[in-house]
């Protein structure tokens, strides 16, 4: 066996080892990500993977390896089975077995030959090709269209999560004043309540 093909046995391990992870909000990090999945075993890499075509604030992915296949099938089927959310977005991650593609730095497959050529009009793959390219456009605009229409939703719950979090807020402010200038012990007394410090 060459070294090659030595190097692409290992690669194809770390694949099975490997969890693709998406729908990650944009606030997540290496280190978050790491804690959240720590519980699962050990993660030896976390590797994001870059998005150019989408504006910045779309969600995120991510490839992580673990330490053995076992505690990678345990992230999968935990996260396919229950919402799983990281950094309190109300966004719940999902997990999917790695695959050989999904890695930028995978190594060349011994014996693997990619031909490239360029079609003729005249060619008779040129309609299937053409075919390809406009189903591919139209599929980009639908994800586009719908991953705004998921942003939307995400920004109004956002936004009603923050709103309750600053009513919680000033109760909670409310209720400090009154233990600390003591007036629950007049407004105890008024209404006939026994009011403990404890």
């Amino acid at each position: 066996m060459g070294s090659s093909a030595e190097e692409y046995v290992a690669f194809e391990e770390k694949v099975k080892r490997s969890v693709y992870i998406d729908n990650l909000s944009p606030q997540v990090t290496d280190a978050v990500l790491k804690t959240a999945l720590g519980q699962f075993g050990t993660v030896e890499s976390v590797q994001f993977i870059p998005n150019s075509v989408e504006p910045k604030n779309i969600p995120q992915c991510a490839l992580v390896v673990m330490q053995t296949e076992k505690q990678a099938k345990a992230i999968i089927f935990e996260m396919n089975n229950f919402p799983f959310m990281m950094s309190g977005m109300p966004r719940p991650v999902r997990a999917l077995a790695a695959e050989v593609q999904m890695f930028a730095d995978r190594p060349r497959k011994p014996g693997r030959k990619i031909t490239c050529q360029w079609l003729d009009p005249g060619d008779r793959n040129f309609d299937v090709a053409q075919k390809l390219k406009e189903v591919t456009q139209r599929h980009a605009r639908e994800a586009s269209y719908l991953l705004q229409l998921q942003l939307e939703e995400e920004e109004k719950l956002a936004a009603g999560q923050s709103e309750m979090l600053k009513t919680n807020y000033k109760k909670c402010e409310m209720l400090e004043s009154l233990f600390s200038d003591g007036s629950h012990g007049r407004l105890a007394y008024r209404y006939n309540l026994k009011v403990t410090d404890d």
